[in-house]
């Protein structure tokens, strides 16, 4: 598969994803708790619509591929290529109004992520990246992007979706981290990861991800000259706890703390 081919496939994924979705982007809706237990987890129709718009059209494209994603399971998941699908990554601020979702895809070969995107249909942004480059692709044409330059954390911006959710020695961790920075956000999400990748945020920590959550995002932030790792500096695309900075020598400093 080119390069070529492939960043024409994404954008025909965002467009029928973002197609399937809108629809329900605040409106009435229901709105199910995954498992009944435990810390409210929801899922909603545009998340299941999304999903199937995006199985659908792989399918049809790839029918020897793996398909892995968070709302109907995975199939035929040994194969060369496999295809990670979070239709609604952020579905707490879907269902809020907020417009700091994103549907993220992302393709594995053998295992490894090569190409990812994180799109966004609302606002109307797409994040693209084969791990050597990355792209905004919006109303106002194509970017390429590019990861900050700074390297002092006293100067930085640090964002994750809730500091709540990083309990125990990691939140111990995780907080010594941001008291070092200048600058703290949180609930953003997928947003977050594609932000640090066009220079606007600089580190990035999140627990708890699967796959789908966080392999799409590899070649994004790797191509726009970012690090992503897990917390002890192993390799992120099975998810786990996630530490994304700018540059090597940011994450060389997250690393220390987060480490232990």
């Amino acid at each position: 598969m080119s390069v070529i081919a492939l960043d024409d496939f994404f954008q025909e994924l965002a467009g029928v994803s973002g197609r399937a979705i809108l629809p329900f982007f605040r409106m009435a809706m229901s709105v199910g708790h995954k498992d009944g237990k435990g810390a409210f987890d929801p899922v909603t129709e545009g998340d299941r619509a999304g999903e199937v718009a995006i199985r659908r059209l792989i399918k049809d494209r790839f029918p020897s591929h793996g398909i892995r994603g968070e709302e109907f399971g995975e199939e035929n998941i040994a194969a060369e290529y496999t295809w990670l699908v979070d239709p609604i990554d952020g579905t707490r601020a879907f269902i809020c109004g907020l417009p700091t979702w994103g549907t993220l895809v992302g393709l594995l070969r053998n295992g490894k992520p090569v190409f990812g995107m994180m799109h966004q249909p609302f606002v109307g942004e797409t994040f693209v990246g084969d791990g050597r480059t990355a792209h905004l692709i919006s109303g106002q044409g194509k970017r390429r992007l590019s990861t900050s330059r700074r390297t002092v954390l006293g100067d930085c911006y640090i964002a994750t979706t809730n500091p709540k959710l990083i309990t125990g020695s990691e939140g111990d961790r995780y907080n010594r981290l941001e008291s070092q920075c200048k600058l703290a956000r949180y609930g953003t999400d997928c947003y977050a990861y594609s932000l640090l990748a066009g220079g606007h945020i600089d580190i990035v920590v999140e627990t708890g991800l699967q796959d789908y959550d966080v392999a799409p995002l590899i070649p994004i932030i790797e191509g726009a000259g970012g690090i992503i790792t897990t917390w002890t500096g192993a390799s992120a695309a099975k998810g786990g706890s996630v530490v994304v900075a700018a540059n090597a020598a940011l994450h060389a400093q997250a690393l220390t703390i987060l480490g232990g």
